[in-house]
C-alpha cells in the first residue's frame, strides 16, 4: 500500500476513533447501572444484562483509546514510520472493530443481511434504553467503516508478516 494512502487511512481511523471515545466515555461517565435498570420494564432481568453491556462499552473504551493513541503517535513522527501505522491498523481491527462487532457479554448481535435493505445491522437482544440504542447504532456506523477500510488487516497483514519473519 502507497505510503500517502496509508497515512489517509491512519488520520481517518484515528479521527473516527476519538469521536467514538469521546461519546462513550461521555456516555459512560454520566449513565450508571441503576439508571439503565431502573428505566427497563422488567428491572431484575435487566440488571445482568446491563451490567454485561456497561463491561463490554467500558473494554470498548479502553482499547479504542489505546488504539488512537498508538495512531496520534504515529501521525506525530517526523518521519511517517510505514511498519509501525500498519501494526497500529491491524490493532483497531482485531481489538476495536471485532470487539465492537463480538462483545463479551453477548449484548447484541449484527445481522449483515439487515445492512443491505437499509435497517440497522445491530439486533439487541433485549430492549435498550433510547441513549443506549443511540450511541450502539451510531458506533456501528464508524465500526463498520473501519472493518471495510482496514479489512486487508484482518489475515493479508499477518500473511506478510509471517513471510517476512521466516526470511
Amino acid at each position: 500500500m502507497p505510503e500517502t494512502q496509508l497515512k489517509e487511512i491512519c488520520e481517518e481511523s484515528y479521527n473516527r476513533l476519538k469521536k467514538v471515545c469521546m461519546e462513550l466515555e461521555k456516555f459512560l461517565n454520566t449513565t450508571t447501572l441503576n439508571q439503565l435498570v431502573q428505566a427497563s420494564s422488567d428491572p431484575e432481568q435487566y440488571e445482568s444484562y446491563y451490567r454485561d453491556y456497561l463491561s463490554d462499552l467500558r473494554h470498548l473504551l479502553v482499547n479504542c483509546e489505546n488504539a488512537y493513541e498508538k495512531l496520534g503517535i504515529c501521525l506525530r513522527r517526523a518521519r511517517f514510520n510505514k511498519e509501525f501505522a500498519e501494526e497500529a491498523l491491524y490493532l483497531v481491527y482485531h481489538t476495536c472493530v471485532n470487539l465492537f462487532f463480538y462483545p463479551k457479554g453477548e449484548v447484541y448481535e449484527e445481522d449483515g443481511r439487515n445492512s443491505y435493505t437499509g435497517r440497522d445491522a445491530i439486533i439487541f437482544h433485549k430492549e435498550v434504553t433510547p441513549e443506549l440504542k443511540a450511541l450502539t447504532l451510531g458506533m456501528s456506523k464508524v465500526f463498520e467503516y473501519l472493518r471495510d477500510e482496514l479489512q486487508y488487516y484482518e489475515t493479508d497483514y499477518v500473511t506478510m508478516k509471517r513471510m517476512s519473519a521466516t526470511h
